[in-house]
């Protein structure tokens, strides 16, 4: 069994019905009462010669009532459910009237010199930013932007991000030569000493490991000794090689010009050099390049960089106490605490919604005003007709009650000045 048309109706629109059958109940009880009256005038008229004006009011009130309900109900329905041309306006015309509706927006409201004195009248950022300046309003934005994010990453296809990401790997990452820009940039750093640092790091690791291992040393040359030798000569051995370790990282250490550092700074010299120049170097880097970052292994690692900061985006766009989603709802605060406060990037901001909106405007302002009119296309008669008359339909009532007193008023007039002048 469907729903009854009340029960489909919104609590507003039922208030509504209330309201319009109320008023049609009082613009009837006006004509019945102009009825009444007309009856009783008119019979008695002729023992009271006065009642023929009452029952020229009367008479002109009925008339006028008649009149404004048939035009009233001519709106949105056939009176009496007779085909009279030029009624049931309404749903007859519903689509010419959304048609009409869509051109009167798009060429009075949607007009550029229209929206665009509208907005420069309007304070946009400032009242943006002194919402936005509110810690509560910048959470609250940070989360809904999180979740369209979060809808976004979940829509988007896994393969063809990977391909995306591998694409872009191999166009700006594998396909371009290694070697020249490489080697132009560890000339600037041997140029620049920036080495240095790296060099003294790696003699203090050496030293460090030195002084905790030295039982690695056990043997290290001894073994290779005839067999015939004393193990004291083994023993002196070993702790020989390693004394003169621990002496050359010290000297090492200890010295900035030491040869082996000149020799490390003549190595990544000559290095760089000929990354640059020396087609054996390059291709060898190249060949070195192909090989650990062949077609399957940047699959694997597209693949591993978007699930990884995929997984990683989700997660936190989806913890209110992460550290992006607190650090977007601080920087929102900010912005909104700047447009409130800097009166140049209020005019910038300003000046950018309003040339946005004026742009937009322009160009698709028809599209705009084409959702009234497509709107209103695909609306039922019936439901149109019926929507339309409980907004406007009380008030139309009145029309019918004012006909009601203008009419006595007339009929009255009409019948004072003709017995006045025509006896």
């Amino acid at each position: 069994m469907s729903p009854t048309p009340t029960a489909l109706l919104s609590p507003a629109d039922q208030e509504r019905r209330r309201g319009l059958r109320l008023m049609k109940g009082v613009a009837l009880g006006a004509l019945v009462a102009m009825a009444v009256v007309f009856v009783i005038s008119f019979a008695f008229q002729a023992q009271v010669p006065a009642l023929a004006y009452v029952r020229a009011a009367a008479e002109g009130g009925m008339v006028g009532a008649l009149a404004d309900w048939f035009a009233v109900t001519a709106l949105f329905r056939h009176p009496l459910g007779i085909p009279i041309p030029h009624t049931a306006i309404i749903p007859n015309r519903k689509d010419e009237i959304g048609r009409t509706l869509g051109e009167f927006v798009e060429t009075e409201f949607l007009r550029s010199d229209v929206v665009r004195t509208k907005l420069e009248a309007t304070a946009i950022s400032a009242r943006l930013g002194e919402w936005l300046s509110d810690p509560v309003h910048a959470e609250r934005v940070a989360a809904e932007a999180s979740v369209m994010a979060s809808g976004v990453l979940e829509a988007l296809s896994d393969d063809d991000v990977q391909g995306i990401i591998e694409d872009l790997a191999r166009e700006h990452l594998i396909a371009p030569e290694w070697g020249p820009p490489l080697g132009a940039w560890l000339g600037r750093i041997v140029e620049s000493g920036a080495h240095h640092g790296a060099v003294d790091m790696a003699v203090d690791t050496i030293g460090a490991w030195l002084e905790a291992n030295r039982v690695a040393f056990t043997g290290l040359v001894s073994k290779r000794l005839p067999s015939w030798l004393p193990s004291v000569a083994h023993r002196l051995v070993d702790d020989t090689v390693y004394n003169e370790a621990v002496k050359f990282v010290a000297a090492v250490r200890a010295d900035p010009d030491h040869q082996a550092r000149q020799a490390i700074d003549g190595y990544l010299d000559r290095l760089a050099e000929n990354l640059q120049h020396d087609p054996a170097t390059i291709g060898r880097l190249e060949d070195a390049k192909s090989t650990v970052f062949d077609s399957p292994r940047i699959r694997e690692l597209a693949a591993e960089a978007w699930n990884t900061a995929k997984a990683g985006l989700l997660t936190s766009l989806a913890d209110p106490d992460s550290a992006l989603r607190r650090r977007a709802a601080t920087a929102l605060a900010e912005i909104g605490e700047r447009l409130t406060t800097d009166a140049s990037l209020q005019r910038r901001v300003d000046s950018w919604v309003t040339d946005a909106a004026v742009f937009l405007v322009d160009r698709y302002r028809h599209d705009i005003a084409s959702i009234i009119t497509d709107t209103v296309e695909r609306w039922d008669p019936k439901e149109t007709t019926e929507k339309i008359e409980l907004m406007v339909g009380r008030d139309l009532q009145y029309i019918r009650l004012n006909g009601t007193v203008v009419g006595a008023l007339a009929g009255l007039a009409i019948f004072s000045i003709a017995h006045a002048f025509l006896g």
